[in-house]
């Protein structure tokens, strides 16, 4: 047990192309009320007005990258590498902070008297591009999550999964995966704080608003393909199978 400084988040958004949505984004992040946030830009290289974007509000990021990259998750390894903060908080272009008192309100869950939790964790919403609320996510944030329970699919969006700097550096995403890497990358990530006994918290804030045309959205069936190896290298064959029985019956009855 001990106490600490407020916590730094690393607010990181990987773009490519993206001057139809960044803007909110990057909007979302700056009007933050809390004011321990690193916000880094990790661009591929954008071809169209991406950068013009990030011109505009260039005092208010910290960092800056634009270079070719492999691909979505090879930028978000290379962000890594820059985040100096506490807590590592994908937000990728397009997708939103909640509110403005986001990030406030998940401090507010922190202990200042005792070790920061490996993982905090929340809810999303779905929005669409001019950011109009769709529904809440099907899956819901479980009341405690374990790395076992991801058996039943991604229960926690990506961007709602705050990880703590010094362990997201120890597992990085696996570029084998195009769309789902981030479904392994959270499993071994909760593996890991698992094994070391590091807190898992929920914060149950709705704490992303996620555009619903997002790079796995618009390829859907590889997404799936990809997740069903996902799903048989951390859980065996025999659960992924029986699994996926269920999502299709799952699926079938709510026709």
């Amino acid at each position: 047990m001990h106490s600490h400084p407020s916590p730094k988040f690393s607010v990181i958004t990987v773009t490519y192309n993206a001057e139809k949505v960044l803007e909110d984004t990057v909007q979302s992040v700056i009007s933050q009320t809390y004011h321990h946030v690193e916000y880094i830009i990790i661009d591929g290289a954008s071809k169209d007005g991406t950068l013009e974007i990030v011109d505009r509000y260039r005092d208010r990021i910290h960092q800056l990258v634009s270079e070719p990259d492999k691909g979505l998750y090879d930028a978000m390894n290379k962000a890594l590498e820059h985040a100096t903060g506490d807590y590592i908080v994908f937000l990728n272009a397009g997708d939103r902070l909640h509110s403005p008192d986001t990030l406030q309100q998940v401090f507010g869950h922190i202990d200042m008297n005792a070790s920061l939790p490996a993982i905090l964790y929340g809810e999303t919403d779905w929005v669409d591009v001019q950011g109009r609320f769709i529904r809440h996510r099907r899956l819901q944030a479980p009341k405690q999550l374990t790395w076992k329970k991801f058996r039943h699919g991604m229960l926690v969006c990506h961007q709602s999964f705050y990880v703590r700097t010094d362990l997201a550096r120890q597992e990085l995403y696996d570029l084998n995966f195009r769309f789902s890497a981030d479904y392994d990358w959270c499993i071994r990530l909760l593996k890991r704080a698992e094994r070391l006994k590091q807190p898992i918290y929920n914060t149950r804030l709705i704490l992303t608003d996620y555009l619903s045309e997002g790079l796995t959205t618009q390829h859907h069936q590889e997404s799936l393909r990809e997740r069903f190896r996902i799903m048989a290298s951390h859980f065996g064959w025999t659960t992924t199978l029986i699994q996926h029985g269920w999502f299709v019956i799952r699926a079938a009855l709510k026709r």
